[in-house]
């Protein structure tokens, strides 16, 4: 454009032809050092602002993780899950992570059915309550909607799947226990028994058997992996600080 400029001019009044040519030198060269300098301003400024909004939403997403609000249901069940948890456990209960379990499997609503058809507070399946009286018959006749036998049974399932479970140390045994609790102690085998054969460390599940799939569908692998997790890394210390009991924290016996 600046050419076309030019040349008219330059037909137009010949004397000036020299005096465009200095002006085009001291024009251009200013024009394009400006154009680039105003890219690399722009790219500076883009690079910081994704920084910028990245840094800020993993902010965010540890402030979430960190909030854990406790249901207002939960208050009305604190005693009957202690006592549970205490004729147990014993008295040194790791009633925090009961607590978080709970409010994992139904936000402590008793009168929750799940889309498969697990029942009231600690979500049994029918088959499951049906079951444990006869390992455990001391939980007596199934009531799954009754937060009482729900509360027990829970922390005597978990007992039981406690007792049938290793790890490097009691967090990690926790995370195993919680595992079967949820898909059954028969897949918390087989990932074990694959993760042996892939010569990894059997005896840890966070960030080793968790890793591995012994056949489960992506849509119940990917919810098992998460439930201990969320037990145990999340929601047990919203608990713990709001003083319902101990929790497991890096490996401490309950």
């Amino acid at each position: 454009m600046w050419a076309r400029i030019r040349a008219a001019i330059a037909s137009r009044w010949p004397k000036v032809k020299k005096c465009l040519r200095i002006l085009s030198r001291h024009l251009v060269r200013p024009f394009w050092e400006g154009f680039w300098l105003g890219v690399k301003l722009m790219a500076t400024g883009f690079t910081v602002g994704v920084g910028f909004w990245l840094a800020l939403g993993f902010l965010c997403g540890l402030a979430h993780a960190a909030e854990v609000t406790i249901p207002r249901a939960a208050q009305q069940h604190r005693t009957t899950l202690t006592r549970a948890a205490h004729a147990t456990w014993g008295m040194n209960a790791p009633v925090s992570v009961f607590a978080a379990q709970v409010h994992t499997e139904s936000w402590w609503r008793n009168n929750t059915v799940s889309h498969v058809g697990a029942q009231g507070l600690a979500q049994f399946m029918p088959s499951t309550a049906r079951w444990l009286p006869s390992v455990a018959p001391e939980t007596g006749k199934p009531e799954p909607f009754n937060p009482g036998w729900s509360l027990r049974a829970l922390c005597t399932y978990d007992k039981w799947l406690w007792e049938r479970n290793s790890g490097a140390n009691d967090y990690e045994r926790m995370a195993f226990t919680l595992s079967a609790y949820n898909g059954g102690q028969g897949w918390v085998n087989r990932d074990k028994k694959l993760a042996r054969q892939r010569g990894l460390d059997a005896a840890r599940w966070f960030g080793v058997v968790a890793t591995v799939n012994a056949g489960r569908s992506a849509a119940a692998w990917k919810e098992n992996r998460n439930y201990p997790r969320l037990i145990l890394e999340e929601r047990q210390h919203a608990y713990i600080r709001a003083g319902w009991g101990p929790g497991i924290e890096g490996g401490a016996r309950p």
